[in-house]
């Protein structure tokens, strides 16, 4: 089983995968350990899965809000798939009140936030050197915890995934993938600078690198508000929306930095920085309220990590070609990013 959905106190839809190398039919299913009704969609017509085929097993079951639940499925073979629906609560469905609402989290978790922070560009502009070079080592700290984190996050995620899709796999193919996808791009612009391009060689690449890296980051992040609302877990929700804007103002500087020396940007530079580095809250709160993959977040969250870390090597060149990256006051600023970010995702935590 891969997760629930509740579309009225009337239904349970209970969504499930096999991933076992070979065909399986449900044979009975019990609800609160009493024999029920079942109707299973989306399976060629009948009860049985092939190997790594998808259905939905709609259970006509009234259902009381807040007292778990528990469903098991009974398979030919005999053996039993037990799951748990925790304070089950009405899935609110895909409607466009929901996608509207999504949307305006999506501009205040993520938009909103990265932009408040960026307004500390003129401020970065006025350091010299040496303090410039501490925040942009401030900045590679803050994105280190976020890909440690969603590093951590997505092998836990990988876990849930069915085995038949290798999760632990396609969380590494996606870090690597990512990784190499983001160098591909870094060596282009480094090619077009030795040619001579004068944009190439502005700090204006590495902004867009560092907001593409938290966007990837962020559009997990929606994916987790999204995915609790469609599942009808609203406090969590709306405990995951204030988490994460208090979260994700400290990236505001990390995207700007890169830029505080040479040529200021244009506003529309500024603006699809914000958006680039924000927005993608709103892309993942829509495709998690179409209802919540594991294998769909673990992917996502690799790929975050995997831009993560070469954006990251990008801003140590950077610092290096004018000072030294790991001197004791980059070293600690490094450090300060880290513990920043620790203390503001506690508040996701709680």
């Amino acid at each position: 089983m891969t997760y629930t959905t509740l579309p009225n106190d009337e239904t349970v839809v209970v969504h499930v995968t096999n991933n076992g190398p070979k065909e399986v039919t449900i044979s009975q299913v019990l609800v609160a350990e009493a024999y029920w009704n079942f109707d299973v969609q989306g399976a060629g017509g009948d009860n049985t899965l092939a190997p790594r085929e998808s259905a939905e097993v709609v259970i006509p079951y009234h259902w009381n809000p807040g007292w778990d639940l528990e469903v098991a499925l009974m398979l030919s073979d005999g053996s039993t798939v037990h799951h748990t629906i925790v304070a089950p609560n009405q899935s609110p469905g895909l409607t466009t009140e929901l996608l509207l609402t999504m949307a305006v989290i999506g501009l205040f978790v993520g938009v909103i936030p990265v932009a408040l922070g960026m307004l500390w560009f003129p401020f970065l502009q006025s350091m010299s050197d040496r303090w410039l070079h501490a925040i942009l080592a401030f900045s590679a700290g803050i994105l280190a915890f976020l890909a440690i984190d969603a590093g951590f996050e997505a092998f836990e995620l990988g876990e849930q995934v069915p085995g038949a899709f290798e999760g632990t796999a396609l969380v590494a193919l996606g870090i690597i993938g990512a990784l190499l996808a983001v160098q591909s791009v870094s060596a282009w612009r480094k090619g077009r600078a030795a040619a001579g391009d004068a944009r190439a060689q502005s700090g204006l690449w590495i902004a867009y690198l560092v907001a593409l890296g938290i966007g990837l980051h962020n559009l997990a992040e929606g994916l987790a508000i999204g995915s609790s609302f469609a599942l009808g877990r609203v406090s969590l929700g709306a405990f995951l929306v204030i988490g994460f804007m208090l979260h994700n103002v400290t990236e505001g500087p990390a995207v700007v930095a890169p830029v505080a020396r040479g040529e200021r940007p244009s506003i529309l530079h500024f603006l699809g920085l914000g958006f680039l580095a924000g927005a993608p809250v709103i892309l993942g709160g829509w495709l998690g309220s179409l209802a919540f993959s594991p294998t769909l977040g673990a992917f996502f969250l690799a790929v975050g990590v995997g831009a993560i870390l070469q954006v990251i090597w990008e801003l140590r060149e950077m610092i290096s070609r004018n000072g030294q990256a790991a001197s004791a006051l980059n070293l600690i600023t490094f450090l300060v990013g880290l513990i920043v970010m620790y203390v503001t995702d506690l508040f996701v935590a709680l």
